[in-house]
């Protein structure tokens, strides 16, 4: 929001001008407000608010382009014409006056905002011409009646009505850049949290693998062929969007296969998985959750650790749930980097989406996470 308020500080400036502008015009009798005409004047203030400020917002773009700046004294000086050669004919609702200021607002919009009035010229010559087409009907074959009478007040909506809509159009181009944005910013920020995502085993599992070519271990292909298969998910598959939650399934599996050769004690490790086919998820969701398993839970304990993983998903709901027992003596850390790196995905990913519970008792940690 205060991005979008300093892009568009010209328009606040334009507001306070045309606010002091108007109190000395009225305090000096120059122009004289109808306060029944309430719609006419929210209209004009809305069309004298665009005149003021968008020349302010485009100031250092006038600066540099002298030919623009003549092309708008130009219209301009085609506006005061108008207006004066309509006061010395006195045809009331001339159509060649309105047509010469519909000509003018179009200029206006078209010098101003370029891009944006080619992008919906179709919209804009459309709805002048149609509603210019009507006004001539009524005005010539109904002008001396009280069809015509009856029907101003709507023409005076209709041919002003094009400008609040551009207005409200580009409004909607900002709020499409400001979105855009923020969802540039979620990406990048994303993109950020995935590349904190298991660092440190990845270091761990290369000094145990170490150990084990030392030892000429024939556990050590095995090693090599799992972190392969692992640092491959997370650099190529950890980069999309959803994966296959059977490739998220294999990717746990490889981790909990490496942390059972790393350590040189009985883990009891029980992972039940049903899940229907062709289901997705955001790759490298639950692997933190693991992590902390074993982390605060099978490295603290010296003997009867143990992990209970359950991850269930259809096309609608995807759960998981994974216990592990600690020592009371040393109660896990489990709101640490890794847990809000998780729950700051979780709301990027899904928000409003997902449930996130954690629970503790009689040495047992639980976590439970369910995405839908």
């Amino acid at each position: 929001m205060i991005k979008l308020l300093q892009k568009y500080k010209a328009f606040l400036i334009g507001l306070v001008i045309l606010l002091i502008l108007r109190e000395i015009l009225v305090y000096y009798k120059i122009i004289l407000i109808d306060p029944s005409e309430y719609l006419e004047n929210v209209l004009g203030f809305i069309v004298w608010w665009g005149i003021i400020s968008l020349p302010i917002h485009y100031f250092g773009y006038l600066k540099e382009h002298k030919v623009f700046i003549l092309r708008l004294a130009g219209l301009m000086a085609f506006m005061v014409l108008v207006l004066a050669l309509d006061s010395q004919m006195k045809i009331p609702d001339n159509p060649v006056s309105v047509f010469s200021l519909l000509v003018f607002w179009l200029g206006i919009f078209y010098l101003l905002m370029r891009e944006f009035f080619m992008k919906y010229r179709r919209f804009i010559f459309g709805f002048y011409a149609a509603t210019f087409c009507y006004f001539l009907l009524t005005r010539i074959f109904y002008g001396q009646g009280d069809v015509y009478e009856k029907h101003k007040e709507i023409f005076f909506v209709l041919f002003f009505v094009p400008i609040p809509v551009l207005i409200l159009l580009w409004i909607y181009e900002q709020w499409k850049w400001l979105k855009n944005l923020k969802e540039e910013k979620a990406k990048a920020e994303l993109s950020m949290l995935k590349s904190q995502v298991n660092p440190h085993f990845f270091f761990n599992t290369l000094n145990n693998l170490y150990s084990l070519t030392v030892r000429h271990s024939d556990k050590a292909p095995e090693v090599i062929l799992k972190l392969s298969d692992m640092m491959r998910y997370t650099i190529y598959e950890g980069q999309k969007d959803r994966v296959l939650l059977s490739e998220e399934i294999a990717y746990l599996e490889n981790y909990i296969s490496l942390h059972k050769i790393r350590h040189h004690k009985t883990v009891d490790i029980e992972f039940t998985h049903d899940t229907g086919s062709g289901v997705m998820v955001a790759p490298l969701l639950f692997i933190i959750l693991l992590e902390n398993a074993f982390k605060h839970g099978v490295e603290k304990l010296t003997e009867k650790a143990w992990i209970k993983i359950s991850l269930t998903g259809t096309e609608k709901e995807i759960s998981f749930t994974i216990e592990n027992n600690f020592d009371p003596a040393d109660p896990p850390e489990q709101s640490g980097i890794g847990l809000e790196n998780l729950k700051r995905r979780l709301s990027l990913i899904y928000p409003a989406r997902h449930e996130l519970k954690t629970e503790e008792r009689d040495g047992v940690y639980r976590v439970g996470l369910r995405v839908f």
